[in-house]
């Protein structure tokens, strides 16, 4: 990674698909919450689920210095002449703070989902023919397996995998290659008692093993059959997430960079779905921002 991309999106970030829920119960909240991490120091907010543009200008106007960053668009659910257009009309410094990621979704959630990399591979010539162009420097893909990973690193910035181990991330720089972003996301629970700890994670993970993007994926790096039921199994749990204390925490962060993540993207989970603004705040003093 370059020095420029550096410093565009910092060593950490933070991941959270609450920033861009279209039905938050308090959009003054968010905004002031976006505001803090920009104020503590991360470089780049990922605003989780598959958030439209018009669910990113706010954050976008509720800050001056820090990337924002899609985690992802579905490629689905917006057309990429409407996504550019909308681009084409956020005024400059805010478009230059703002990345786009994207995603193929999953097929149980998408009507008419066919050959997820041949539409993706079509969105992004759409995104380059637009009238206003949303060039490769501004998009990070959604990429898991090769193929999708190689595209990132020749049609986009480069990659932003979920739900990833720290092996997967070593295996994806060696097929992205050494100049491509890498920005995992990284779930964490900061709880020291770890059967709690764990069952905040399932809660989380429940979802993701119906989607045979995600167990296809873990499958493919290691992982066993035995591993997906159940809720998934412990070993499962603690390699795709970061439990305990605030020391486990950076030990994970820093292993990931150790892999080749250039950003992590930390997804801070809490029980009951709130805004995790405290744990916000007790990361940002124990992580390399």
């Amino acid at each position: 990674m370059t020095d420029q991309t550096y410093s565009r999106f910092g060593r950490v970030g933070i991941w959270s698909g609450a920033l861009s829920r279209a039905d938050a119960p308090a959009p003054e909240e968010n905004r002031e919450a976006v505001a803090e991490l920009e104020e503590l120091g991360y470089g780049t907010v990922w605003l989780g689920g598959s958030p439209l543009l018009d669910q990113v200008l706010p954050v976008l106007d509720a800050t001056s210095r820090i990337t924002v960053a899609t985690g992802i668009l579905s490629i689905w659910r917006q057309d990429a002449a409407s996504v550019a257009a909308g681009l084409a009309k956020v005024d400059a410094p805010a478009a230059d703070r703002f990345v786009l990621g994207l995603g193929t979704s999953h097929e149980a959630m998408t009507p008419g989902y066919t050959r997820p990399y041949s539409k993706m591979v079509s969105y992004l010539d759409e995104l380059d023919a637009a009238p206003v162009p949303v060039p490769a420097g501004r998009r990070v893909l959604a990429a898991l397996g090769p193929k999708m990973l190689k595209l990132s690193a020749t049609r986009a910035l480069g990659a932003h995998p979920y739900l990833v181990t720290v092996e997967h991330v070593a295996q994806a720089r060696a097929e992205l290659g050494p100049d491509a972003l890498l920005a995992p996301e990284l779930g964490a629970v900061l709880d020291t008692d770890l059967g709690r700890a764990r069952a905040t994670a399932r809660g989380a993970l429940a979802p993701y093993l119906k989607m045979p993007n995600y167990t296809n994926n873990w499958l493919r790096r290691g992982f066993e059959e035995a591993d997906l039921a159940d809720g998934g199994s412990d070993r499962l749990v603690d390699a795709l997430y970061v439990l305990g204390d605030l020391d486990a925490i950076r030990a994970r962060v820093d292993a990931f960079h150790a892999a080749g993540a250039d950003h992590v993207a930390v997804q801070a989970l809490s029980a009951d779905g709130s805004l995790p603004r405290a744990q916000w705040r007790e990361l940002a003093a124990a992580l390399p921002l």
